[in-house]
């Protein structure tokens, strides 16, 4: 299958997956887990969630992990033979890849209705959970926002030469690059990231990594997820954060805000424990979780956004339609032809 091969550009061996990247949390006490759950987010941001889910329900999950590519092509690899019930996801790209695969089942409307058109599928078959917007982090130290370009046409000129952080094999940056060519076609996405691979980026496994080098002075500025900043600056306080956000123009794919999400497998249609943690992650409770604990945008309405944040509203890209971001094996094969992955 043609998506399957290029997500698993991205992939480890299927072998160092089950190994290494898809470790597994065993339920307490050795009871049996309910459902199994594959967490293409990190363990230390949804871990603590998951055990309070566990906590309040009775309901032990077990969890696999890995980046959202890795567990991605994971899916597309067991079809409908995966142990997977529900599948947690980084972005809208790898939803939309395996919905397109027919490896979702069409969740309840109660379920899909909760969060407001625009941040969720179109058919049913996955649902958005929060909102992450790209930003641009740079050095406060010696650059000024009104330095730094508006567009994201404007960091791949001679001037940013080998100045920019990227992290290619990250789902972020691959669903920007998908709606980059959503939104200006494929002839001049491809144009973009062949003058960005020419251009010397600085190339990182992750968006950490790229928070963490402008912060050290030791990179002038990336591309990354806004709540990464939030969540080390409420670590050590605004105040003393060398790095700094620059909200590019609205409209751009540059500032696109994409969402995490989660399906349900076909498998698990009839799982009432494992669509009970859907629905947990939508309640007020999940939902407070994500702009407390992580930064991130609550889709459900009702819910402040964290402090400090743009309005959502003013962020999201009308001519964007998240389902759009499903052909993510195609920024895949871009990326890899100009041998940025």
């Amino acid at each position: 299958m043609h998506t399957a091969r290029s997500l698993a550009l991205l992939a480890l061996p299927l072998a160092g997956i089950l190994l290494a990247g898809c470790a597994a949390t065993p339920a307490d006490d050795g009871a049996d887990a309910a459902f199994t759950l594959y967490s293409g987010r990190d363990e230390d941001l949804v871990q603590p969630l998951i055990d309070r889910f566990t906590a309040e329900t009775g309901i032990v999950v077990d969890v696999r992990y890995g980046n959202t590519a890795e567990m991605g092509s994971l899916l597309l690899e067991e079809g409908e033979a995966t142990p997977a019930d529900v599948f947690l996801s980084q972005d809208a790209g790898a939803l939309g890849a395996l919905s397109a695969a027919g490896l979702f089942t069409t969740l309840p409307d109660e379920i899909t209705g909760a969060v407001p058109a625009g941040y969720t599928s179109t058919d049913g078959s996955w649902v958005g959970l929060t909102g992450r917007a790209r930003v641009v982090v740079y050095d406060g130290e010696s650059l000024t926002a009104d330095e730094l370009p508006d567009t994201i046409d404007g960091y791949v000129t001679d001037e940013w030469r080998g100045r920019l952080g990227v992290a290619p094999s990250n789902a972020s940056f691959q669903s920007f690059v998908t709606a980059l060519r959503v939104l200006e076609g494929e002839d001049a996405a491809e144009g973009w990231v062949q003058a960005l691979a020419d251009n010397d980026p600085q190339i990182f496994e992750s968006n950490i990594p790229v928070l963490t080098a402008v912060n050290d002075g030791a990179l002038e500025a990336g591309l990354i997820n806004h709540y990464y900043w939030f969540r080390q600056a409420a670590e050590v306080g605004p105040e003393n954060m060398r790095a700094q956000l620059k909200f590019l123009q609205a409209g751009d794919a540059g500032s696109i805000v994409n969402v995490t999400g989660a399906g349900l497998l076909n498998g698990a249609a009839d799982n009432a424990e494992a669509l009970a943690f859907i629905e947990y992650l939508l309640s007020d409770a999940g939902q407070q979780y994500f702009v407390t604990e992580t930064f991130e945008y609550p889709l459900v309405p009702g819910i402040p956004a964290p402090e400090g944040l743009p309005s959502l509203e003013s962020l999201v890209n009308p001519q964007l339609d998240l389902a759009d971001l499903a052909s993510l094996s195609e920024t895949q094969d871009l990326l890899a032809r100009v041998g940025l992955i």
